[in-house]
Order: structure tokens, then sequence, then C-alpha cells
């Protein structure tokens, strides 16, 4: 498969799992290593390379700025090999966060 039908594929699968996020292509020409998407859901954002196999090699830059971003959001190398497991590791990282939830003989306790 090429690379920009994958990214096609990921861009509407991103689309389907986040519904009312925006999957916005980046120009790989403006910052030299940018990755492929970035994706805005409600306050979080996340960037996607896309390759079309594991074995596809990096160009200059990727890696720093896949690493420097993961810091910050959530930044990650996708291909068909690693899809499931990147989509789900994104969904648990841009999932809503519970509130602490504190038992009703815990808050008796405290009160």
């Amino acid at each position: 498969m090429l690379e920009n039908r994958f990214q096609a594929l990921i861009k509407k699968e991103l689309e389907t799992i986040f519904p009312g996020c925006m999957v916005i292509p980046m120009n790989g020409n403006y910052i030299q290593g940018f990755p492929d998407l970035l994706m805005l859901y409600k306050t979080k954002w996340a960037v996607l390379e896309c390759k079309k196999s594991e074995n596809e090699p990096y160009q200059p830059n990727q890696e720093y700025y896949l690493d420097l971003m993961d810091e910050m959001s959530f930044a990650a190398m996708i291909c068909p090999e690693n899809r499931k497991e990147v989509l789900h590791e994104l969904q648990q990282t841009l999932a809503p966060r519970r509130a602490a939830r504190i038992s009703k003989r815990k808050q008796a306790s405290l009160g």
C-alpha cells in the first residue's frame, strides 16, 4: 500500500474513533521531519508519522520530532503492521480521565 493511501485510511479511521476530531495533513516541506498528521480532539492533540511498512526508513529529524512531541502529548509512527496497537494506545492516552471516586463510608469518616 502506498503511504498516501495509508495516510488517508488512518485519517478516516481517526475521524471514526474520535468523533468531531480534526485531522490535518502537515506539509513536510515546512518543517523537515515533522509528522504527517496532526489530530486535534477536544482539549488534546496527537501527531502521527505514517509509513507504508515498519521497515520504511526515517527521514532526517523524524525521530527527533516524534520523541519531542510524545513528551508533550502523543506522537507515534504508524504503519499497517502496528496500526491496531498505536490506535489503541492513542485511545488510552486521549480517553477522558475519571474523577476520583470516594466511597460514602470514606466520605463519612472524612467529614
